[in-house]
């Protein structure tokens, strides 16, 4: 046969295709026709891995509300695909498909279809107007629990710390809305309960660092095992519940946020040695002014009785201990008599650490069978020292804590301690007039005693242990005056300002009816701005020890501005400034000498070109750059020009604001500005008034 018409010989090597091989540069039709085969459309690529909402709820059978719950209670969000749209649809929604199949393998899905089977039966045995059936049908109602979901989100527990800023925040908002439409009471209460446990630790272990007050209410920073958590508190008002909020969505985040707080504060609570949650009576419920203060003293009591607990159980057994040594090494009969005194802790103690220790020795002695005999080694006094250590330190530390707002020292790390000796040895009580909850919190949390108007108040309002009173009034009433006099008045915001700067401000500056300092965030960071307040520049002298009159100051914002007096004694010394000064400028014009002056203009040169030097410097390397680079560049030095622009700006500001409090003929500049601007009014006015008409408004409406 013709081996070129393509037949193969027997014998012969087949040759090789002329076909060139598969490349990257190929189109995907054309990859597949070299296989015989076509690809089904929506199998690969984008159009498989994002499928739309609609095409989730086809593949998992279920509603658009059972959906957005499933997503929410795994965390699952829309993603957006990168370059083009699946199918060229702008303005969907996608998902991964990842995702979706993690949904459909959810045993909570199984149980939402459970429930909707459930409910039809239901409503079936309603509609045959069997309402004894339909009554017994819900005590069977299919349940479900999150807590796989929390373990499945997050295996560690320092993850829960982390994501916890929005639980926090959701269950400190319930807790302050009211019971309406779909909010029911279970849930606010649970609310209010979640965040006075939360309140109580943080107060219990000074883990509270910062706090601000702002429109939207007042953030909190907490450092809780080395991480940072931040959350709202909103401002105690009637809250207003608007008709466009989907509710459903919130309750939803509520009920995962439920569970995960759950676990955060049971490990909470165990590292501490406290039950969670706290054993709170009826009574003690009942009789306290808000939840908040059932759970501090609760867990204050708690705290100090199982550290106390503990520490008494180790003493016990090692003073037992040692006295059957001394009887025993005594008088041999004497032994079995003292053993029969001890406790029935101590036996169990004694027993498992004489078990631990023969372990150790039927060990060590199988491993040197071999080796030479050795001396003894007592293993029991070692470990009797770690012992009577550990209950001596933690006799200290549970002494140190022995009032029932601050709780047991041992829980504090060392920043913690540094924050509680703050407000250690002083005594707060708050008006009733001044939003006790979250003063309370930073009171307790670093390290003061807070008492309040109400029957549950620890501290009484004539206590004479009363350092310092929180009032919120414009002026003290006459009621007032009956009280003792060794206690300074304050605004609230002493507290916070005290708190933030980790310094004891003067009460002078916040005493009642006083203009307030500026209340400064302390999450802006003055070095990264370039620009310090001058309050806090203000701050940073106290705490190094400068004398600063702040009388004075309290004196020029306590004045009131309509004053219209100034005093002949000012005149003249401004006067006596003004002649001081004309006689220093002639004085220096006299003694300078033609040499300094051309000194001073040679330095000015020599900075000139040194400055032109530099620009021309940059310039050339400017142009040296690629255009990348130069791009980028061009970037930096705009947020530089930007940043130092808004440093300018807060520095213009502050001097008009210094300029506007200067007083003139005992009016501000403000005033003064005002006055003008009302005569110019009343001078338009009457010429108006003279040409027959008039700029006043008629009190007639019209018709």
């Amino acid at each position: 046969q013709d081996a070129t018409m393509g037949n193969r010989v027997k014998g012969r090597v087949k040759k090789k295709s002329i076909k060139a091989a598969s490349h990257s540069g190929m189109g995907s039709k054309r990859k597949l026709s070299r296989m015989g085969k076509k690809q089904k459309k929506d199998h690969s690529g984008i159009d498989a891995t994002f499928i739309g909402r609609s095409a989730c709820l086809r593949k998992l059978q279920i509603s658009l509300k059972d959906f957005r719950r499933l997503c929410i209670l795994k965390g699952i969000y829309p993603r957006e695909p990168r370059g083009r749209t699946p199918g060229n649809k702008k303005g969907q929604v996608y998902y991964h498909i990842k995702d979706v199949r993690a949904i459909a393998h959810e045993p909570v899905l199984y149980k939402f279809r459970e429930f909707r089977a459930f409910m039809k039966k239901v409503r079936r045995a309603a509609g045959r107007n069997e309402k004894d059936e339909a009554a017994r049908m819900d005590n069977y109602a299919p349940t479900y629990t999150l807590h796989h979901l929390v373990r499945e989100r997050y295996p560690r527990f320092i993850d829960a710390i982390s994501d916890i800023d929005d639980a926090l925040t959701l269950v400190y908002l319930f807790a302050a809305l009211p019971s309406e439409k779909r909010i029911k009471s279970r849930i606010t209460n649970k609310a209010k309960s979640l965040a006075a446990a939360w309140g109580a630790y943080c107060a219990t272990t000074s883990s509270i660092t910062k706090s601000f007050v702002s429109v939207k209410g007042v953030y909190f920073e907490a450092n809780v095992q080395g991480s940072t958590v931040r959350w709202i508190i909103p401002h105690a008002f009637t809250q207003n519940m608007p008709d466009d909020v989907d509710y459903r969505v919130m309750l939803t985040f509520f009920e995962f946020y439920e569970t995960l707080l759950g676990f955060v504060l049971y490990k909470l609570y165990n590292d501490i040695g406290v039950r969670y949650p706290l054993a709170i009576s009826n009574v003690e419920r009942n009789s306290a002014s808000s939840v908040l203060a059932a759970n501090i003293r609760v867990l204050s009591r708690e705290t100090r009785t199982a550290k106390g607990m503990v520490s008494n159980a180790v003493a016990e057994a090692v003073a037992a201990a040692n006295e059957v040594e001394t009887a025993g090494g005594a008088d041999g009969d004497g032994s079995f008599e003292d053993k029969k005194k001890l406790s029935k802790k101590s036996k169990v103690l004694i027993k498992s650490v004489d078990v631990a220790l023969n372990r150790i020795a039927n060990e060590d002695s199988d491993e040197d069978s071999n080796s030479d005999d050795e001396d003894d080694v007592d293993l029991s006094a070692p470990l009797k020292a770690a012992l009577e250590s550990i209950s001596n330190a933690e006799q200290q530390l549970v002494g140190a804590g022995t009032s029932d707002e601050a709780g047991p020292s041992a829980l504090l790390d060392d920043d913690a301690t540094k924050r509680r000796r703050l407000f250690a040895g002083l005594t707060f009580f708050i008006s009733r007039e001044v939003p006790r909850g979250y003063l309370e919190l930073v009171c307790l949390a670093f390290g003061g005693k807070v008492g309040w108007e109400d029957r549950d108040s620890p501290i009484s309002a004539n206590d004479p242990s009363i350092t310092h009173h929180i009032v919120d009034r414009p002026k003290l009433p006459s009621s007032f005056d009956a009280l003792p006099k060794s206690r300074e008045f304050v605004q609230p915001q002493w507290l916070l300002d005290c708190a933030n700067f980790h310094f004891l401000l003067p009460c002078s500056r916040y005493a009642v009816g006083a203009t307030l300092p500026p209340h400064l965030s302390p999450w802006v960071d003055d070095e990264e701005e370039g620009y310090k307040p001058a309050y806090a520049e203000e701050v940073e002298r106290l705490k190094n020890g400068e004398v600063i009159d702040t009388e004075a100051t309290v004196a020029a914002g306590l004045v009131d501005d309509s004053g219209d007096e100034t005093s002949a004694d000012d005149e003249d010394k401004k006067e006596n400034d003004k002649s001081d000064g004309e006689a220093i400028v002639e004085s220096s014009d006299d003694h300078s000498d033609s040499e300094e002056e051309d000194d001073g203009v040679k330095a000015e040169k020599m900075k000139k070109r040194k400055r032109a030097e530099e620009e021309e410097t940059k310039e050339l390397a400017k142009m040296m750059m690629s255009k990348k680079a130069a791009r980028l560049y061009g970037r930096m030095q705009h947020g530089l020009d930007q940043k130092a622009k808004k440093v300018e700006d807060l520095q213009q500001r502050r001097k008009d604001l210094e300029y506007s409090k200067q007083k003139k003929g005992g009016k501000t500049i403000v005033k003064q500005k005002v006055e003008r601007l009302k005569k110019e009014r009343r001078d338009v006015e009457k010429d108006y008034a003279d040409t027959g008409g008039s700029m006043k408004k008629s009190s007639k409406r019209r018709k």
